[in-house]
């Protein structure tokens, strides 16, 4: 049941355009279907005609039916759901949970030159692992282009993760194995998500998928 609560609150906009055309074709046969009841002279015709209302009116009402359960799914009962169950996971080798932290031998690979940690985050490295957009303590809403790099020796790919602030409870949003630099890293959709504090982070990891890098920064998401 969560799942096709995930999915109505997903899809939401698709299924309002499937009702929408549904609720039109159904109004155009009713429609039809009343005219001819209403030119019907003869007894047998009458009743056919009487009968093809009551399906128009039965196809009506099932639209309609439909199109109220989407919507109380989506305004009442998708809110309430944890992210967990709102964010769609990928494949299972992209979900190992990593420790936040690089691996012992994969210190290394990152050089000895000292790096500022960016205000506000945790693990991000100018440059190399950040996120720029948003940034760390921004208030967004809707659906969010995430926005940074990824740039790491020994690269083999990369997840973007939210958690509730103050839960380790991280919901695995997509993946991608490409080199970002200062560019796209994926889609957030926060139409899904409870208002509240959160948590975003990237997780790199090699193709051993041992992971070599995590940054982390906190957001708020706004209702609607």
């Amino acid at each position: 049941m969560q799942e096709l609560f995930r999915f109505i609150g997903t899809y939401q906009g698709f299924l309002y355009l499937l009702l929408l055309l549904a609720g039109i074709y159904s109004l155009r046969w009713l429609w039809k279907a009343w005219k001819e009841w209403r030119e019907a002279y003869f007894g047998l015709e009458r009743e056919i005609s009487m009968h093809r209302l009551a399906q128009a009116v039965a196809a009506l009402l099932l639209v309609l039916v439909l199109l109220c359960g989407v919507f109380s799914v989506v305004i009442f009962v998708v809110p309430g759901l944890p992210a967990g169950i709102l964010v769609a996971t990928p494949t299972l080798d992209l979900l190992a949970t990593p420790s936040g932290a690089l691996a012992p031998n994969q210190t290394a690979l990152l050089g000895t030159t000292p790096v500022t940690p960016v205000e506000g985050s945790q693990g991000c490295i100018p440059g190399q692992l950040e996120i720029t957009s948003p940034k760390p303590g921004d208030e967004i809403s809707g659906i969010v282009t995430l926005v940074g790099t990824v740039n790491l020796p020994n690269f083999g790919f990369y997840k973007y993760e939210v958690a509730l602030r103050g839960t380790e409870n991280w919901s695995t949003i997509s993946a991608q194995s490409k080199l970002k630099k200062n560019e796209e890293l994926g889609i957030l959709n926060t139409t899904v998500l409870t208002p509240g504090d959160y948590l975003l982070r990237v997780v790199v990891l090699d193709n051993a998928t041992q992971v070599i890098g995590t940054c982390i920064i906190t957001i708020r998401i706004k209702g609607p």
